[in-house]
């Protein structure tokens, strides 16, 4: 039998303890600014992280360090474009990585000042995704630009600038091509609409597509002691394109370690825990995986980095 009074006891004043009230929430105030509500999130889990994050790409730009925003179609759809065209500005982020839906309803909203379909309904009776001008002007952008010479993204938005679209201002690509700042797409050959149309080119889209690859592994260069890597939403392609890209860049002895990625999602995924968050850095590095909204989590993210700067 087992004698309850001799077990062994110490003083918890001399263990350590991963929470201290130190690290605590600070009171919400009426009428204080946004650098005050920050600074009262708990140093602790999430919100540490949070702040490592913000910390880390301030960090990158005061050193001129790269910092590559990676995003899925969803982030667009959010209304989350004026959010990234500011960073863009502020020459926070120096490189934009998108899988292909992005340019559709980048385009779109360039266009008409509206995106996103019902999926659903239109399914039905096989119009999903058969809108003329859509598919018109982006498989005509990439087949010309692809033709001179220019990578997918660049084709693009090349064409959005040279265009009389009357929300233009509001286009990623437009406002990226205008400032330097290079656009990588990596395209899926029959996930995007635009796919399904007479006038894709699937040659030169392919084509383009593998011009952006060798683009972003230049950029990844950029990453070496000190940059960071964001991933917004792409659960699949992205991450997998990154990875990839990564090694490129390694295999031909460049050095890429000592830097900072975090992925940014509504749930949990295998591929951009493993892709972006802890592979990349087991040669040096930190990855953070962290869970919300992307109409939440980007708009504080972003706000945070401006404050910091």
């Amino acid at each position: 039998m087992i004698n309850i009074h001799k077990v062994k006891t110490y003083s918890i004043k001399g263990r350590y303890s991963k929470v201290k009230i130190g690290d605590f929430a600070k009171i919400p105030l009426k009428g204080k600014s946004f650098s005050r509500f920050f600074s009262i999130l708990p140093k602790i889990l999430r919100a540490n992280d949070l702040n490592a994050v913000v910390d880390a790409v301030a960090r990158a730009h005061k050193n001129k360090k790269a910092v590559i925003l990676m995003c899925g179609a969803h982030v667009i759809k959010c209304g989350l474009n004026p959010i990234i065209i500011e960073l863009l500005k502020k020459k926070v982020i120096t490189c934009i990585a998108l899988n292909g839906a992005c340019i559709i309803h980048d385009f779109e909203l360039a266009f008409q000042g509206k995106t996103s379909e019902d999926v659903g309904e239109n399914l039905k009776d096989g119009k999903f995704g058969m809108g003329r001008e859509t598919a018109d002007f982006l498989n005509f952008a990439i087949r010309d630009g692809v033709a001179d010479g220019l990578g997918l993204g660049e084709s693009v938005a090349k064409k959005i600038s040279d265009s009389k679209l009357p929300h233009k201002n509001l286009s990623l690509l437009y406002n990226a091509h205008k400032l330097g700042v290079p656009v990588c797409v990596h395209v899926a050959i029959g996930t995007d609409i635009i796919h399904q149309h007479s006038s894709f080119d699937g040659a030169r889209t392919g084509e383009g597509s593998t011009r952006d690859f060798y683009q972003l592994a230049e950029n990844i260069r950029g990453l070496n002691n000190g940059g960071v890597v964001l991933n917004f939403g792409s659960a699949v392609v992205l991450p997998e394109v990154f990875l990839k890209a990564l090694n490129l860049a390694r295999n031909l002895r460049f050095p890429v370690k000592d830097f900072v990625t975090a992925n940014f999602d509504m749930i949990y995924h295998y591929r951009p825990s493993q892709n972006v968050v802890m592979r990349p850095v087991l040669a040096g590095g930190k990855g953070y995986y962290i869970i919300g909204h992307h109409e939440i989590m980007l708009p504080l993210l972003a706000q945070a980095v401006i404050e910091r700067i």
